[in-house]
């Protein structure tokens, strides 16, 4: 299928920000929409963004408001040392539930959906084979809280797919990852003067250019690519190789026991060593990418080119460090650029993926925080049915607040401040006949007397 209109999770995270500005670039994409709990960090022309975090209720109204036929989740996160366990299992299990429960429903319009994960999924091991298919299962049960989190994460994703045959769901796993701009546990160690190796051991090594993840994630969204993926480029290395390319020498330093002990010297130098890097760098992986390459998907670098691109960057770095500006985003400015009718330079004007009535929509889902809520984000906006006051049926009314079943109490009292008055009391009357929580209706009844009191009180 042809994918039209595109929504991006994660768009303030590196592959987000980069693939949505991949997917600008082509013309026959209408609609994209970028959601996450933080501002981008990569400037974005076309894309609409909506700071909303993984809440599945709240998603599925973004999701049924711009009729998103595609999804693609790159929140993912495989390397331990970047949160703690605890929240990295939040992110990349827990919200990778919520965003497919998001996309569930029998009238959801999502069709497509793309799930960037990870190598991590096969673990490393002694007796590993040479090259892992996407047909091999772990060969060895999850010995890390990351490799638990994807395998889960996956689970989900998978049983996605066998309740919703009629939706595309592709899954790519990616090796690891080399580049100028992206920074991982392996940039990390490779930037130091030598690169540690656990003696005795000399792993084999495969990579994937940054770009060539990009190119994958948007050929997932191109074609219709139904199942599993290994994303990695040809041939691969030994690490005592890799450290010659980028023109280091290596050190055997790292005892073969007690290695997760010795690592916490390199904590001292700024370099985090995780549980899953200490496996590779005792075992090494390799992945088999002829999958891909058969959807006549092409790699613009191969192992060894990467390492050399990234050997390049490595040198010129402290020529280059400090002379390009950080991204930083600013909605009052963004919003101007795309809106505004006094913006007629066509260098600046920035027509938007959504007309101005849908993107209106969906900024209506974000408001001021109220400072009475306790809350410490700005919920989204509820969307109101009707202005018009409306005359009770003796019938429960229909909640002016789409899928309000689905939201928690505390969400529903977040969203009351934006509701007029005719439905505020179509809600109460509503939530009296429904479910009757006295938290909601106390809620309610003290924002209509503070209006009373103030229309009383000019």
């Amino acid at each position: 299928m042809n994918s039209k209109r595109v929504l991006v999770t994660g768009i303030s995270t590196y592959w987000g920000g980069r693939l949505a500005q991949a997917l600008e670039r082509d013309s026959e994409i209408e609609a994209i929409v970028g959601v996450d709990s933080r501002d981008p960090t990569r400037e974005l022309d076309r894309t609409e963004f909506v700071k909303v975090g993984t809440q599945h209720a709240l998603l599925r109204r973004i999701v049924e408001a711009a009729e998103i036929d595609t999804v693609i989740d790159t929140r993912l996160v495989p390397d331990s040392s970047v949160l703690k366990p605890s929240a990295a299992h939040e992110n990349n299990v827990i919200g990778t539930m919520n965003i497919l429960a998001a996309c569930s429903g029998p009238n959801s319009t999502v069709r497509k959906f793309v799930f960037k994960s990870s190598a991590h999924y096969y673990g490393t091991a002694q007796d590993d084979p040479a090259f892992f298919t996407e047909a091999m299962r772990r060969p060895h049960p999850p010995t890390t809280p990351i490799e638990r989190d994807i395998v889960e994460a996956e689970a989900a994703v998978a049983d996605f797919a066998d309740k919703n045959e009629d939706v595309s769901v592709t899954v790519m796993r990616f090796a690891n990852v080399l580049g100028p701009d992206v920074e991982t546990s392996h940039t990390k160690l490779f930037s130091l003067p030598a690169v540690p190796m656990i003696l005795g051991f000399d792993p084999r090594y495969q990579f994937v250019h940054e770009d060539d993840v990009v190119a994958a994630l948007k050929h997932g969204v191109e074609f219709e690519l139904r199942g599993i993926f290994n994303v990695a480029a040809d041939g691969v290395l030994a690490l005592s190789e890799v450290a010659g390319l980028l023109g280091r020498p290596y050190a055997p330093i790292l005892p073969p026991w007690g290695t997760g002990l010795a690592a916490n010297v390199l904590s001292r130098l700024g370099v985090r060593v995780p549980p899953e890097m200490l496996s590779q760098l005792r075992f090494g992986r390799g992945l088999d990418n002829r999958k891909l390459k058969a959807t006549r998907f092409e790699y613009r670098c191969t192992t060894r080119e990467t390492v050399a691109k990234f050997a390049e960057y490595l040198r010129l770095s402290p020529i280059l460090r400090g002379v390009q500006e950080p991204y930083r985003y600013e909605r009052e400015v963004e919003d101007f650029l795309r809106w505004s009718p006094h913006v007629k330079n066509p260098a600046y004007r920035r027509e938007g993926t959504l007309d101005p009535r849908q993107a209106f929509q969906l900024r209506k889902f974000l408001e001021e925080y109220d400072e009475g809520n306790g809350q410490s984000e700005a919920p989204p906006r509820a969307v109101r049915r009707s202005r018009t006051p409306k005359a009770k049926p003796a019938e429960p009314p229909a909640p002016p607040v789409a899928h309000y079943d689905d939201l928690e109490a505390e969400e529903v009292i977040s969203l009351l401040g934006s509701l007029e008055l005719a439905d505020l009391e179509a809600l109460r009357e509503y939530e009296r006949r429904a479910q009757a929580r006295q938290p909601v209706i106390g809620a309610i009844e003290s924002i209509l007397a503070r209006r009373a009191a103030s229309s009383s009180h000019p």
